[in-house]
């Protein structure tokens, strides 16, 4: 990680942003010596499946099976 001021990153942004996106490099902005921010390449955050089963969820059933069913649940048929 690289440490820049304040002033230096600001006049800079537009190439600290260019090498952050294609390098990766990340930098520590500073101000009066004390590190303030970090400006690194933001992590992608993944889209769950639509498909997959909900994790608290997997393999549990959620009803009686050995229950008869009732004529409501019938009523579809």
């Amino acid at each position: 990680m690289v440490t820049i001021n304040a002033q230096q990153a600001l006049s800079q942004i537009s190439l600290l942003l260019a090498r952050v996106e294609s390098t990766g490099e990340s930098y520590l902005i500073c101000r009066d010596g004390k590190p303030v921010a970090t400006l690194a390449r933001a992590r992608q955050a993944e889209a769950p499946d639509p498909l997959a089963p909900h994790p608290e969820l997997a393999g549990k059933i959620l009803y009686d099976p050995t229950e008869p069913a009732s004529e409501e649940d019938w009523a579809i048929w």
